[in-house]
């Protein structure tokens, strides 16, 4: 890509200051952890902040790809009292290049407030509102999903490859809290984690028939499942499902996104909506049976082909619109239809500890060992 700015900003340079301008929405901050680790495996000795919003920055802030986190306060853009703060705890670390994945004006502005001369951002669709004239170096996307629309931002760096790791922080914190929990209830790996709720209304399933899968995971699987949930309404679903699950179920206390991905580490597999929750459960490793309904599972889905997605159809519209929708693509989506991607999504697993006992007790590894 022929940009005498960029040739300037990195020819000869080893030590890039970049900053990585993904503001909001825990998934999609999940969901740019690829990106981060790219950079970090091409520009070893890179300095590399992250500007992010809670609740997502506690989330992941110790994650070492980044060297500085800026702390954004939310709906900043509106509240210019707050500007010459953040100006300077941009600018003080003298960024070279901005990489604007989120692609819209509140991103995009703060990369030009940055000053600093390089802001790498998307041309096409996916880059929204004034981003594309705030952004003076504009890479178009050809990719679906948006972790690779994300990595595809890196050309003009020279990274081209389209290797997604996530490697995600887990805090020992966190683990030692999910372990007195599991402990305390009696509940041995392997377990399913369910997750009803959703910041949109349009994405979220039905109570009961999260019950409905809870009790067939028990019983043709014998998998107990774990109920997560967030506030007092994400509380209220999951006390109802539990209630209805009889005793295939059992409430998760409450816990922080840091306990959450804790506790995706030891499960067995996911079931829930398009949300952040979901993409935590991802980013540790753990299959997905996604449910999706104003949103594509293409595009902000689970990432990797080994999760499975549920979908009778797109609800489509804005963004607006299908945030305000009534759920009908989500209401069409049946019991049965999850019953079978969670029977899927087991007999894949199944299989993959044969293959794996498999080659641990052949004569090659046993030598090894």
């Amino acid at each position: 890509m022929k940009n005498p700015v960029l040739r300037r900003t990195t020819s000869g340079l080893t030590a890039p200051r970049i900053v990585v301008l993904r503001l909001s929405h825990i998934g999609d901050c999940v969901l740019t952890l690829p990106m981060v680790n790219l950079i970090r495996d091409k520009y070893p000795n890179a300095f590399i902040g992250w500007a992010i919003e809670r609740p997502s920055l506690d989330l992941i802030n110790l994650h070492p790809a980044v060297d500085q986190w800026i702390d954004v306060p939310r709906s900043w853009a509106g509240k210019p009292r707050l500007w010459p703060s953040l100006i300077s705890s941009l600018r003080k670390h003298k960024f070279d290049i901005v990489i604007d994945p989120q692609g819209i004006t509140k991103s995009a502005l703060l990369g030009w407030l940055s000053g600093a001369k390089t802001r790498i951002g998307i041309d096409g669709k996916w880059g929204r509102e004034l981003a594309p004239r705030l952004n003076n170096l504009l890479v178009k996307q050809t990719q679906s999903h948006l972790v690779d629309r994300s990595l595809e931002l890196l050309q003009p760096l020279g990274i081209n490859e389209a290797r997604a790791e996530f490697r995600f922080p887990i805090c020992d914190q966190a683990r030692q809290q999910v372990h007195s929990f599991l402990r305390d209830q009696k509940i041995h790996d392997p377990f399913v984690i369910i997750n009803p709720g959703a910041s949109w209304p349009s994405k979220r399933w039905v109570n009961e028939r999260f019950a409905d899968v809870a009790k067939h995971c028990h019983d043709q699987h014998s998998l107990k499942t774990v109920v997560t949930w967030a506030g007092a309404e994400e509380h209220q679903m999951a006390t109802a499902i539990v209630e209805r699950s009889g005793d295939s179920a059992i409430l998760a206390p409450k816990t922080s996104l840091r306990e959450l991905a804790a506790l995706c580490e030891r499960g067995a597999f996911f079931v829930g909506c398009d949300t952040g929750p979901l993409h935590i459960a991802t980013a540790t490793g753990l299959r997905c049976v996604g449910l999706y309904g104003t949103t594509r599972p293409e595009e902000s889905g689970a990432y990797g082909t080994q999760h499975q997605a549920v979908q009778k159809w797109y609800q489509s519209g804005g963004s607006r619109e299908r945030r305000t929708a009534e759920n009908q693509a989500m209401q069409d989506i049946q019991v049965q239809d999850v019953h079978d991607a969670v029977d899927r999504l087991v007999d894949e697993l199944s299989a993959d500890r044969s293959r794996i006992a498999s080659i641990q007790a052949s004569p090659s590894v046993r030598q090894i060992a």
